[in-house]
């Protein structure tokens, strides 16, 4: 495995000489992903390899790493395994999509040169819950405030209803016992 994986790669010449990256990458360093992070303290695992099938150039390979990620329910830590496998062909235009094996994704590469770090954290972010949050009930989402009981809470509604006061006017009986109107 390669203590450090190069930051931009050339896909097509990894391609035409049937390449292989192994390696692993900090975590730290990846910025679209650090936002959805509990801690960015961490490895990802890289294995990619890299050929060609007649003219069509793909990547192939596994990511795997252990996220801390935000629960959305109580902002603590939610931990999160990704082992993500990786199905992409290279392509340059819309027309080369439609060529694409079954279960490949494309890849656009416009030039030569492709930021690798891109590549996987794609590859990360599509393996991540929309609304990442524990599988059970949070335990500690204590705000402090007693939570009032269900009368309690109707009465609370009713008070609240700058309406209530005419519901109050409408049931009121004039002196002879029959209901104003």
């Amino acid at each position: 495995m390669l203590d450090r994986l190069p930051r931009y790669i050339d896909p097509l010449h990894l391609a035409d000489k049937r390449g292989e990256l192994k390696g692993e990458l900090s975590l730290k360093d990846f910025g679209r992903l650090g936002n959805m992070l509990f801690d960015t303290d961490g490895k990802v695992v890289v294995d990619l390899f890299f050929s060609r099938e007649g003219r069509q150039a793909k990547i192939e390979g596994k990511i795997e790493t252990h996220l801390q990620l935000i629960c959305q329910n109580c902002l603590k830590a939610l931990d999160w395994p990704v082992q993500a496998e990786v199905h992409l062909g290279i392509v340059n235009s819309l027309e080369q999509i439609d060529r694409l094996p079954p279960g490949f994704e494309p890849l656009f590469v416009e030039g030569e040169k492709v930021f690798l770090q891109d590549i996987i954290e794609d590859e990360l972010l599509l393996n991540l819950p929309q609304y990442p949050k524990h599988p059970e009930p949070c335990a500690d989402q204590d705000t402090g405030s007693r939570t009032p009981s269900q009368p309690e809470a109707d009465r609370q509604k009713r008070q609240d209803n700058p309406f209530s006061i005419l519901t109050n006017l409408k049931n009121l009986e004039s002196p002879h016992g029959s209901t104003k109107k």
